[in-house]
């Protein structure tokens, strides 16, 4: 009985399925997990759903911060800043309402009401 499947042509069979296996780990290899370890070796970072390498953007050149001021010294400025104008408004809100009194009192001592 002549079959398909000698045992020289599953050897071949084997090592032919054996060598696409290890060919495709390599393209795996060098084509996938080589430009994400490239890239963060670099000190960038991998992007995995658009398979791109993006540049990090730095935090202070964003919020507009001093280097090495923490957010909480940073918020507590902004706040000390508000409170000022804050303060600032307040006063010049009484001095126009001082103001108005004033006018009103000499308005009604010239016409006697």
């Amino acid at each position: 009985m002549n079959r398909f499947l000698t045992m020289r042509r599953l050897s071949i069979l084997f090592l032919g399925v054996f060598a696409v296996l290890v060919a495709g780990a390599f393209a795996f290899q060098n084509f996938y997990v080589a430009p994400a370890e490239q890239c963060e070796q670099s000190g960038r970072w991998w992007y995995a759903e658009g398979r791109e390498c993006v540049q990090p953007i730095y935090l202070p050149d964003i919020t507009g911060r001093p280097e090495g001021v923490t957010r909480a010294e940073a918020s507590d400025v902004q706040n000390r800043e508000l409170l000022a104008i804050e303060e600032r408004l307040a006063a010049e809100r009484a001095a126009r309402g001082a103001a108005t009194e004033r006018d009103r009192a000499d308005y009604a001592a010239k016409t006697g009401n």
